[in-house]
């Protein structure tokens, strides 16, 4: 069983539903997707996006946009991350999602516990990207988009292997700032990624 419109028809009026990726990496911005589907026309095959091969993903990211009454993608960036931190810079870009769609919702139903201060009534999901469609068409979209950013970035800063691990947690990251030192993209707010560099220059 995965996800279905339950949730969304539940509720009176346009309903979306909002993700975000990139909350946990040590590079890169964070990317939120807002989607809102008309129940007649839902792609088949929509799980949590970490559920999904990257090859699912990308072929589930083109029929969203394509189905979908509307959809948007809003990121918020390292600086804005490190001006704001991680949670308000995650609900910045949701609203920058919401704002972006063509059509106003009455509701968001959000992934997860906590209730971001969106443009319309906020609806928490704990697990919603494997309960609800609209929800788990934002994870897809939310993660394809900085997955793709994050190999652009691969090219414009190469060594850090951003194409490979998108900017999180792994060996061959943190051996290369070990190298390299961070990069303009680098979340250097962040304690851990502090802590390796300082005990990379003592």
């Amino acid at each position: 069983m995965g996800p279905d419109l339950a949730l969304e028809l539940a509720l009176e009026g346009l309903v979306c539903g909002i993700d975000e990726a990139g909350r946990g990496p040590w590079a890169g911005p964070v990317s939120a997707a807002a989607v809102i589907f008309d129940p007649a026309r839902v792609p088949k095959g929509l799980n949590d996006s970490k559920l999904l091969s990257a090859k699912a993903r990308a072929a589930l990211a083109i029929e969203i946009r394509e189905m979908a009454i509307a959809w948007c993608v809003g990121l918020a960036s390292v600086e804005e991350i490190f001006a704001l931190n991680i949670l308000r810079a995650t609900g910045l870009a949701m609203r920058r999602a919401i704002d972006g769609l063509t059509h106003a919702p009455a509701y968001a139903l959000v992934d997860g516990n906590y209730a971001f201060e969106l443009p319309c009534e906020v609806r928490t999901v704990v697990g919603g990207d494997g309960l609800s469609c609209s929800i788990a068409a934002a994870s897809i979209l939310a993660k394809t988009t900085r997955d793709e950013i994050m190999v652009e970035m691969d090219g414009l800063y190469p060594g850090y292997g951003f194409a490979a691990h998108k900017g999180y947690h792994a060996p061959a990251h943190v051996e290369a700032l070990k190298r390299l030192g961070p990069s303009p993209i680098h979340r250097m707010g962040w304690a851990p990624l502090r802590a390796l560099m300082a005990e990379a220059g003592g």
